[in-house]
């Protein structure tokens, strides 16, 4: 059975963290090896990387490429052998967090992230990317409820808007592979709409 590449994304407090275990669940009742993992990070290396990306201030295009330097460490060492084994990797967050944060948030051009995604995984792209939407409002009163805050969860109420328009604008441009889900309905109805998403996936 081929390998499958799924990644949850969305804004922090948007609540995809939530379903990413009861998605490796729903998966591993149908029989399949569920790989679970994260970025930055997933490696040795990219965990050390994401430390540092998440509490060390820094340039908007270095914290650029050290996303992609774990990426591409993640991708090789974790991602792409267990696609190749058949298995379901789930990840929450991939490159769509890329140009959301740091060209929506930071306002790099795209153009530059997008010779950084060619240059690390052209050929890899996943098979579907789940999009967990909520209103900055949302968001912000269940960071407000959750551990001490990263760099990235300090940020402005501006940042995050222009974040979450960036994962919309990018959405619309991939729909073969972005679906939107609205995050602000109660578990239940989240996880049907996503059990029914995966689901039409054969």
């Amino acid at each position: 059975m081929r390998g499958l590449f799924i990644t949850l994304e969305g804004v922090d407090g948007a609540g995809k963290s939530s379903h990413t275990e009861w998605l490796a669940d729903y998966f591993r009742s149908q029989g399949r090896t569920v790989l679970l993992t994260r970025e930055p990070g997933g490696t040795p290396v990219g965990e050390k990387l994401r430390a540092i990306v998440l509490h060390e201030p820094m340039h908007a295009e270095t914290e650029a490429l050290i996303m992609f330097a774990a990426r591409r460490e993640h991708l090789a060492q974790v991602i792409l052998p267990a696609l190749a084994r058949g298995e379901v990797v789930v990840s929450d967050r991939f490159t769509d967090a890329s140009f959301a944060y740091q060209c929506g948030g930071r306002g790099l051009p795209e153009a530059r992230l997008e010779i950084l995604e060619r240059w690390v995984h052209e050929a890899t792209q996943p098979d579907l990317t789940l999009l967990f939407d909520v209103p900055d409002e949302v968001a912000r009163a269940r960071l407000a409820a959750a551990r001490s805050p990263d760099r990235f969860e300090r940020e402005s109420q501006d940042f995050f808007e222009r974040v979450r328009a960036a994962y919309l604008r990018r959405a619309e441009r991939h729909p073969e592979r972005i679906r939107v889900v609205d995050g602000t309905r109660s578990l239940a109805e989240v996880r049907a709409t996503v059990a029914a998403i995966v689901g039409a996936l054969g």
